[in-house]
Order: C-alpha cells, then sequence, then structure tokens
C-alpha cells in the first residue's frame, strides 16, 4: 500500500478510536500495530477490509448502546452497554489475517513473483488462497459483529441455536433472530464486495492484446484470468463463508461459552472486555459484603467461639441470607469467554475457506510453486 495513502489512514483510524473513547491505550496500540501489518501489503484491499470492519463495527455498536444497556447488565452490576474494547479483542479478530497477510507478503517478495510489488500485478485464478484467508476472516467477524450488535434489536425474542424451540433472553451466547442472521449476511455480503472492487484482478486479455500475443502467451494469460462469472462466483463464495462465520459463532457460544443471567432482573450479565462471567456474582467481594472477610472470618469464628450466644448464631444466619447466590447459568459450559470464541471461529472459517480453495483450484497449500 502506497505510504501517501497509509499514513494518513492509520492516523485517521487511531484518531477515531481514540477521540470517540472505543479502544483502550493499549488496544489503540494493538490496533496501530494491526493497521501497518495490513498496511505494508502492496495491495490496498486488505487495510481497506480492516478498516471497514472497523468502522462498521463501531457504527452497529453507536446505534445500539442505549438499547443493549437496557437489555443485559454488565459484569460490575451496572447497565449493560459497551465500553472501550481491549488489545485481546483486537486480536481476536485479526490476528490470524494478519498473519497471512504477512506470509502473502513475503510470498509475493520471492522469486521472479516479487513483480507483483509494481504496478503491473494481478490476482491469478486459481493461485494464491492466502487471500482466500484472509477475506474470509473479515467477513466472518464483521458478519458475527453485525449480527450480535444488530440482531439484540430485534422485536422478536432469540431462540438457541442449539435447541431452536428454546426461547432465551437477549444477550445469551448462541441465541439467534432472523434479523441478526441477516444484519451477519450484510455484513458479509459488505465485505466480499469492497474485497471484489479492490482486489487486483487478472482481466482476459483484449482483443488488441491478444493479437499482438503468441499463442502460448495468450493461453497463460487466459488461464490465469477472471471472467465476471467467476468475480460473482467468488462474491457469492465469500459471503457464503462470512455467513458460516456468525453460525459458527452462535454454536460455540451455545456449547462451550457460558451465559450467565441475573435471577433478580432476568438479563444477560456480560463480561468486561469480553472476559468470563463469574457465576457467583460475589465471589470476590462476597466475603466483605457478609463480614466473612480472611480477616474477618477468622475474627468472626472466634467471637463466636467465645461468645457461642444465641444471638450470634442469628446474625450468622442472616448474613447467609444476605450472600444468596444472585447469578445461574443459562446456557452453555464455561469453557472459553467471548474473545476465544471470536479467534476460534475467525481462524476455522480463514483455514476452511483456504482448503476448500485449494482443493477445487488443485493449488498446493505449502506454496512452493507459488515461490520457485
Amino acid at each position: 500500500m502506497k505510504p501517501i495513502i497509509a499514513v494518513p489512514a492509520i492516523s485517521a483510524l487511531v484518531y477515531r478510536a481514540y477521540s470517540r473513547k472505543s479502544l483502550t491505550p493499549l488496544g489503540i496500540v494493538t490496533a496501530f500495530v494491526t493497521a501497518i501489518t495490513h498496511a505494508i501489503h502492496p495491495w490496498s484491499v486488505f487495510f481497506a477490509l480492516l478498516a471497514t470492519f472497523f468502522l462498521a463495527g463501531t457504527a452497529a455498536t453507536k446505534v445500539k448502546h442505549e438499547i443493549k444497556a437496557r437489555l443485559t447488565q454488565s459484569a460490575n452490576g451496572s447497565s449493560g452497554g459497551e465500553g472501550a474494547r481491549t488489545h485481546t479483542q483486537v486480536l481476536a479478530n485479526s490476528l490470524a489475517a494478519s498473519i497471512l497477510i504477512l506470509l502473502h507478503t513475503w510470498v509475493l517478495s520471492q522469486g521472479p513473483r516479487s513483480k507483483y510489488f509494481s504496478n503491473e500485478h494481478c490476482w491469478r485464478r486459481g493461485s494464491d488462497v492466502l487471500v482466500v484467508g484472509i477475506v474470509a476472516n473479515y467477513a466472518a467477524v464483521t458478519a458475527d459483529t453485525l449480527s450480535s450488535e444488530l440482531g439484540i434489536l430485534s422485536s422478536t425474542a432469540p431462540r438457541l441455536i442449539t435447541a431452536p424451540w428454546k426461547v432465551v433472553p437477549k444477550g445469551t451466547n448462541g441465541g439467534v433472530t432472523f434479523a441478526g442472521l441477516l444484519a451477519g449476511f450484510g455484513g458479509s455480503f459488505l465485505i466480499s464486495a469492497v474485497s471484489s472492487i479492490l482486489i487486483p484482478w487478472c482481466n482476459p486479455p483484449s482483443s488488441a492484446t491478444a493479437k499482438l500475443s503468441g499463442a502460448a502467451r495468450l493461453s497463460t494469460q487466459m488461464e490465469g484470468s477472471w471472467t465476471w462469472e467467476q468475480r460473482i462466483l467468488y462474491l457469492g463464495a465469500m459471503t457464503a463463508a462470512g455467513f458460516c462465520g456468525t453460525i459458527l459463532d452462535s454454536l460455540l457460544g451455545a456449547l462451550l461459552q457460558a451465559s450467565v443471567v441475573d435471577t433478580h432482573s432476568g438479563l444477560v450479565v456480560e463480561g468486561a472486555g469480553g472476559g468470563k462471567v463469574l457465576l457467583h456474582a460475589g465471589d470476590s467481594t462476597r466475603g466483605k459484603r457478609a463480614g466473612l472477610s480472611s480477616e474477618g472470618h477468622t475474627s468472626a469464628i472466634s467471637q463466636s467461639n467465645a461468645a457461642n450466644t444465641r444471638g450470634q448464631n442469628k446474625s450468622r444466619q442472616s448474613q447467609a441470607a444476605e450472600v444468596k447466590e444472585t447469578r445461574k447459568l443459562e446456557v452453555g459450559r464455561d469453557i472459553l469467554d467471548n474473545n476465544a470464541v471470536n479467534f476460534v471461529m475467525a481462524t476455522t472459517i480463514s483455514f476452511g475457506a483456504m482448503i476448500v480453495a485449494a482443493i477445487s483450484w488443485g493449488v498446493p497449500l505449502d506454496y512452493t510453486s507459488l515461490v520457485s
């Protein structure tokens, strides 16, 4: 990507994150490094996908922030709604793509194909499945983000993806609505369309070029070129891959992520920064609330043993009632947090799309044919 475009574009994204407080300080640093990783690639398409994902995600978050604040509850007991995203959340969505971009940059720099760093480069059909993996990553995470951020606005109650007959509270991991799925499809199509516009396709030679080309050269040009029908097929395949991402995320959320509900309000409790939610609401403060901290507990026992009065026994019973659990496990198992689910989903979709493309095109995944 040309520095004259990369420098102001990265600066604008970082300033937006800082001014809107959409990222924590460490999150901004991580996003800055991620943006540079995308910008060093000779193509501008991958940086554009990162920017599209970031802007679409923040826009969706802003649209539903106030509504989500009433529909969910934060793990610290306050109302729900999104806080600043952390570096872990940034990496969960972009790490797989960043690694593939670095690898693809290296591939393009090797051997005779280093000409891809000139203005003559293009993406030949039937090669470079890394491109498919990168696009699929962003199609999946954008679909998942818009599905979860906008799906909660649906007027209908979500149903558990693993048990469609079961209605679950809004914000439940694995809960899906038609509106959410539609938003996810739209996000996937958005990324696929942006990539279709900006990818440097290898076009079929024009009639004038064909007359000047020898038979062997013309055959080579035609073999690596993309027709409009094939580009449309690519657009549909990438949209489908991204949509599969939001389905996979819901499945992982329903099976491997704990959805905790506050028993008083009936609202889903969300962990800060995409982290896990303690099932016992007062695990870290419960002892203090009941007068049973590590020091207070010893003191209380000593006093109880010394006095051993009925009044103190009643007091202890009252304290026990005070710390009655206020959270329950609604769905899933406490194995992965939200960030881990996002990373597993994005990586699975990305590599799955590459494997499908490699099989379809007969391209070796070791890339020895591309760097020789």
